[in-house]
């Protein structure tokens, strides 16, 4: 049996950290500033699929998070952020590409256990059919969560993560069985904060430096902590998780750049 699960991807997400050159900004005259900003206003508000935060501590001031249907439109979002005259006081810290992603531990199973009770080599033409009409099936199933719009919260929590390989604990050489045993208990967390935050997993194998990327959304920032901290219980990610650095903003709504850029 195959030891990599079935997933689908959906929405292509990057996410863009920056620092603000409040000297520079703070030197234009009150009319270049002016016109800078309507320009930026006109231009973020004409971008329905992306968002800007209010990035609080010392690793940026502004994160822009962006959800498009695939990497070309994410290169155009990023040059047209580029091209503002706002553009210049926008300093880079750093970025995160991503896809949005459904792992289907709970269905791949079920389904090359069945292809292998019925005698189906895995990875012949017949084998490939089966898989993609379940794949096909899942996508039409699943497509709000495949192509989501960002969350209209109030807060944002963004971290990346790993499974650990290569150490004393190696998750890509656990079988699926246990994988999957464990995927669900960890989901079964997830879902009982349902109704107060609402999560976004992209991956990113192949695209950044890390597997994953996470996306809290949610009105009140505490549940962030208590459901990364009960989570942190679990066999998954106490053994098997590990997490890079963790984002958190506040979102400016359509007046919010200007108050922020108040000077």
């Amino acid at each position: 049996m195959p030891a990599v699960p079935l997933t689908l991807e959906g929405s292509s997400v990057l996410h863009q950290m920056m620092r603000f050159r409040w000297p520079a900004w703070k030197a234009l005259a009150q009319a270049d500033r002016d016109a800078r900003l309507a320009e930026a206003e006109s231009t973020l508000g004409a971008m329905t699929e992306s968002a800007v935060y209010s990035l609080i501590g010392h690793k940026g001031d502004l994160m822009f998070v962006h959800f498009r249907k695939n990497f070309e439109e994410l290169g155009q979002a990023e040059t047209a952020l580029a091209r503002l005259g706002l553009g210049e006081f926008l300093e880079p810290t750093t970025s995160y590409l991503s896809v949005v992603e459904l792992g289907l531990y709970d269905s791949t199973l079920k389904l090359y256990t069945a292809l292998a009770e019925r005698g189906i080599e895995p990875h012949t033409p017949q084998w490939n059919q089966e898989v993609e009409i379940q794949l096909a099936r899942q996508r039409q199933t699943m497509a709000s969560r495949l192509w989501p719009s960002i969350p209209d919260r109030k807060y944002i929590c963004f971290y990346p993560m790993d499974r650990r390989r290569g150490e004393s604990q190696n998750w890509y050489q656990v079988p699926m069985a246990e994988r999957q045993r464990m995927m669900h208990e960890h989901g079964m967390i997830g879902r009982r904060y349902g109704d107060e935050v609402k999560q976004i997993i992209t991956g990113s194998i192949g695209f950044d430096d890390w597997e994953w990327g996470v996306d809290l959304f949610a009105e009140d920032p505490l549940v962030f902590k208590k459901l990364i901290y009960e989570m942190r219980f679990d066999e998954v990610s106490a053994v098997y998780a590990l997490f890079g650095t963790f984002y958190v903003g506040l979102r400016l709504g359509s007046t919010g750049l200007a108050d922020w850029l108040k000077v």
